[in-house]
């Protein structure tokens, strides 16, 4: 008997969205319950987890609170300064270099990507540690810097590791720019400054945001730059997730703190994206 057209579609887009659908339940939503599972649970005598059903663990949140705070506190503000670094750059390699030279500067863009990142972060440890950047200030007589272990230190490395995922999604939202809006605005006798913030700034707020969401999501895990440049003195919730998962073998508590930093991100990603296109469209329509 044949398949009638509606059929054949649902089938189709089964068969295509299917392997994709089996493959994020199967290694994303099946370990996020035993995540939730173990957040429930209690430490086992020799480590790890031992069911029981209790809110203990969440009622303990309070013992890692300063890594919640460096996390919220130092990943926007990482994630802000990326944004700050990055735009400029991209508005250059999508608006103003020529074909000829943007492949090769969108190439140099991509270029550390080609390093691992542990490498790259072990070069910043000598730069800021006493052998680098404070040795070359004493000789202009400024002395007693220290770079290393702060949280300047971290938000460098942050910026330096991160700011091609940055550039990246911006710049393909002004490569995509109509130029013939920005030939517009100056034909009307708008001001370089008011075209940038009526026209280029609204239509590449999607990139900007999936920007920024990109580094605020990876920074919120970050382990290597803040154990690495902030020497133990600079705790994110990916150091404390480390410690008790590995270390202290508390996988309840673990757990509890894990389920609790992906709440406080889909909340914050959901009203961030929500101010996000509200701006885009009020731009717009004053545009009209």
């Amino acid at each position: 008997m044949p398949l009638n057209p509606a059929t054949k579609r649902r089938l189709v887009t089964a068969a295509l969205v299917g392997p994709a659908s089996l493959w994020l339940f199967v290694f994303l939503v099946l370990p996020f319950i035993a995540i939730i599972v173990f957040a429930f649970g209690e430490r086992a005598p020799e480590g790890g987890y031992q069911a029981a059903f209790t809110f203990e663990q969440f009622a303990n949140l309070g013992a890692r609170a300063t890594a919640f705070v460096n996390t919220l506190i130092l990943a926007p503000i990482g994630a802000a300064a990326c944004l700050l670094v990055a735009y400029p750059v991209a508005y250059y390699l999508a608006v103003k270099a020529s074909p000829q030279r943007r492949l090769l500067l969108v190439s140099l863009v991509v270029v550390p990507f080609w390093t691992s990142l542990l490498v790259r972060t072990y070069a910043w440890m000598y730069l800021l540690g006493a052998r680098g950047i404070p040795h070359l200030l004493e000789f202009f007589g400024i002395e007693n810097v220290r770079l290393i272990n702060t949280p300047g230190a971290v938000l460098l490395g942050i910026v330096y590791g991160y700011l091609p995922l940055m550039i990246m999604p911006i710049y393909v939202s002004l490569e995509k720019l109509d130029r013939r809006l920005l030939e517009a605005s100056a034909d009307l006798g708008a001001k370089p400054i008011s075209t940038f913030f009526g026209i280029t700034l609204p239509l590449s707020l999607p990139g900007v945001m999936t920007g920024v969401a990109l580094v605020t999501i990876l920074l919120l895990g970050e382990y290597l730059i803040p154990q690495l440049l902030g020497g133990g003195k600079v705790f994110f919730i990916g150091n404390a997730l480390v410690d008790l998962f590995l270390q202290s073998r508390n996988w309840p508590f673990g757990s509890a703190i894990a389920v609790t930093l992906v709440a406080v991100v889909v909340i914050v990603l959901l009203v961030a994206m929500r101010i996000a296109w509200r701006v885009a469209g009020t731009r717009q329509v004053d545009l009209v």
